[in-house]
C-alpha cells in the first residue's frame, strides 16, 4: 500500500519500565526504529545481564509500531510469549527484556499541520468539484463507478492547477485521487481497501480509525473531514442498493459490489458521531490446505469433515462474531458433488461456493412504508419447492431454525448451517430457544428428539488470543438421554500444547458408513487415533 500519507504518518508511543517490580519510569518515543538495549545510546537503556548490547528495536512499519528481537540469546517475550518480533503493538501489551517489564501505556497519533494544510486543500477541492457538478442529485443509473471518476478526475484537473500551481506532477495525480475518492468513493477508507491484510475497518468517528489484520485491531492513521464526509460515505453506499438512513430510520445493513458486508449507525442512536464498520472477504477461497497453513485445523480434522460433507452428514458451525464461521461454511461446501443442486440462504450474501448447480437467496428488507419484506424463514420454506439436494443457511437467528431442522430430516441430507454460539453444548441450547421462537408451541422433549436425529456434527469455531481464528472442537451429536441431547467430541484445540489433538473416540457415524457399504474411512481411523 503506498499511500503516501499512510507512510509518513508517525505515531508517538509511551512506555513505562520496571525492573523486579520497583518503581516504574516512563519514556516517550516518536522517532524509529527505536533500540533497546545496553548500549550507551540506546533509546530505552537498561541494564542486566540478559539485557544484549542491542537487544530489541521498535520499528515503524505503514503507521504501525513492531517490537523485533535482534537475535538475543536470553530472548525477547511479548506478554509473557517469546517473540522473534510482534505487533502491531497496543496499550497494555508487556514486553519483557531479562527482568525488565516495558509496559505500552499508548500509542497516539497527533495530526500535524502539514497534515492540516493536505486536508484542508481536499476538503476545497471537494467544495469545489461539488459546485461543478451535483453529485447527489446528478442521475448516475446506468453509469459504471469507472465512468464517474474519469469524469470527476476530468473537472478536478484545472482546480488542481489553481490550488496547487501548474506543474505539481504525481503530488497534483495524489492530491486529485484524494479529492475523487472524498467526493464519489470511500474517501480515505480507500487506501485500506489496496492492503490486502485488512479484513474489518471500524469508524467510530470521523477521526477515529481502526483496521484488523491477523485478527488483531489497531488504530488507522487516517481519518475523514468530518462527519459530513462520514455521512457521505453512508448515503453513496446505501443509495444505490435502494435503502436509506436517515432520522426515521438511523441503522442500517448493506453490501458493496465487492461482497464487503456493510453495517452504519447515525446519531442520535450513535452517540460519538456517525458510526461505520465494513466486514472484508479475501477474494481467494481458502481451502484445506490454507487452513493447514494457517494453523487453523489439522489435516486429521478435515479429512473427518471432508469425509461428513461428501457422504451428506449435517453439520453446524458455531462460533462467535468474526470467528471464521463464513469461511469455514464456504470451505466446507467445496466438498459437496458437483453434480448436486445447492440452495443457500443469506441474510446479507457472503457465500462463495462456486458451484455449478447453485441458487443463491438473500432476504429482502422492509420498504419504507414497512412492506415487502421477505425473511430467511419465507425463502427456506420456498427453497423446498426448489429440488435441492442440499440446502446452506448463511445463518440461523430465529424460527427458520425449526425449519431447517425438518428439512435436515426431510430428504436434505448433507445441509449446512451456522450458529452464534460459544460452545458446542451452548450451540445445542441456542437451537433449542430458536425453534422456540418459531411461533410453535412444542414439547422441550421433542424439540430436542427433532434436534438429535437432524444435527450429526457440530464445529466449533474461535478467535483465540493471539488473533488466530481456529476451528476448536469437533463433535458429534450422538441422541437423547435421560431427555439431554448427548454429544462426544472427536477432535479439539489444545491451547496448552498449541496443537490439535484427537480424542480417541470413534465416530458413530463411521459405523452408518459402514453399513451404507463405504471402506475409506477405515484407512482414517488410524490417522485420528494418532493425529
Amino acid at each position: 500500500m503506498n499511500d503516501p500519507v499512510l507512510e509518513s504518518f508517525v505515531p508517538e508511543v509511551r512506555i513505562r519500565y520496571s525492573q523486579g517490580g520497583t518503581a516504574a519510569a516512563a519514556v516517550q518515543l516518536s522517532q524509529f526504529p527505536a533500540l533497546i538495549g545496553r548500549e550507551g545510546t540506546a533509546d530505552i537503556l537498561l541494564s542486566g545481564l540478559w539485557v544484549g548490547k542491542q537487544h530489541a528495536q521498535i520499528q515503524l512499519r505503514r503507521g504501525d509500531l513492531f517490537v523485533c528481537d535482534q537475535g538475543t540469546l536470553a530472548g525477547t517475550l511479548v506478554n509473557e510469549a517469546r517473540v522473534t518480533e510482534y505487533g502491531p503493538l497496543k496499550p497494555g501489551d508487556q514486553i519483557q527484556i531479562g527482568g525488565w517489564v516495558l509496559e505500552i501505556d499508548g500509542v497516539t497519533y497527533p495530526a500535524t499541520s502539514q497534515d492540516n494544510d493536505k486536508q484542508g486543500l481536499v476538503d476545497r477541492g471537494v467544495s469545489r468539484l461539488r459546485s461543478l457538478i451535483d453529485l447527489r442529485k446528478r442521475d448516475w443509473q446506468g453509469v459504471s463507478d469507472q465512468s464517474i471518476r474519469d469524469e470527476c478526475r476530468e473537472l478536478m484537473i484545472p482546480i488542481a492547477d489553481e490550488l496547487l500551481g501548474s506543474g505539481a506532477g504525481a503530488e497534483q495525480a495524489q492530491f486529485i485521487e484524494r479529492v475523487v475518492a472524498e467526493s464519489v468513493g470511500l474517501g480515505p477508507l480507500e487506501a485500506l481497501f489496496t492492503d490486502p491484510d485488512v479484513s474489518e475497518i471500524m469508524v467510530n468517528r470521523f477521526d477515529e480509525i481502526f483496521v484488523e489484520r491477523a485478527g488483531v485491531c489497531h488504530r488507522a492513521p487516517l481519518q475523514f473531514s468530518g462527519d459530513e464526509s462520514v455521512r457521505a460515505v453512508i448515503d453513496r453506499i446505501v443509495s444505490p442498493l435502494g435503502k436509506r438512513i436517515d432520522d426515521a430510520s438511523p441503522m442500517v445493513d448493506a453490501r458493496l459490489q465487492d461482497g464487503s458486508r456493510v453495517n452504519a449507525v447515525i446519531p442520535p442512536l450513535s452517540i460519538k458521531g456517525c458510526s461505520l464498520t465494513i466486514r472484508r472477504f479475501s477474494n481467494k477461497r481458502l481451502d484445506a490446505t490454507d487452513l493447514c497453513n494457517l494453523g487453523s485445523a489439522s489435516s486429521a480434522m478435515l479429512s473427518l469433515l471432508e469425509l461428513a460433507v461428501r457422504h451428506r452428514f449435517n453439520i453446524v458451525v458455531s462460533g462467535g462474531t468474526g470467528s471464521g464461521k463464513t469461511t469455514l461454511l464456504n470451505m466446507l461446501s467445496q466438498w459437496i458433488p458437483s453434480h448436486e443442486r445447492i440452495v443457500t440462504i443469506e441474510d446479507a450474501a457472503e457465500l462463495r461456493l462456486g458451484h455449478a448447480n447453485l441458487v443463491s437467496l438473500e432476504v429482502r428488507q422492509a420498504n419504507a412504508e414497512g412492506t415487502g419484506a421477505v425473511s430467511i424463514r419465507d425463502l427456506l420454506r420456498n427453497s423446498l419447492r426448489m429440488r435441492p439436494d442440499r440446502i446452506v443457511v448463511g445463518e440461523c437467528r430465529g424460527g427458520e431454525a425449526l425449519d431447517m431442522l425438518q428439512a435436515m430430516n426431510t430428504g436434505h441430507e448433507g445441509s449446512l448451517t451456522t450458529v452464534h454460539a460459544n460452545s458446542p453444548r451452548d450451540a445445542l441450547s441456542r437451537l433449542e430457544m430458536l425453534v422456540l421462537m418459531s411461533g410453535f408451541d412444542l414439547p422441550l422433549g421433542t424439540i430436542r428428539e427433532q434436534i438429535a436425529s437432524a444435527v450429526d456434527l457440530i464445529v466449533q469455531q474461535q478467535r483465540c488470543v493471539d488473533g488466530k481464528r481456529r476451528l476448536v472442537s469437533i463433535s458429534e451429536v450422538t441422541g437423547v438421554e435421560s431427555g439431554v441431547i448427548q454429544t462426544q467430541e472427536v477432535f479439539s484445540w489444545r491451547p496448552d500444547l498449541q496443537e490439535f489433538q484427537s480424542t480417541g473416540i470413534v465416530p458413530h457415524f463411521f459405523e452408518r458408513l459402514s453399513q451404507r457399504g463405504v471402506i475409506e474411512h477405515a484407512s482414517l481411523f488410524d490417522a485420528f487415533v494418532g493425529s
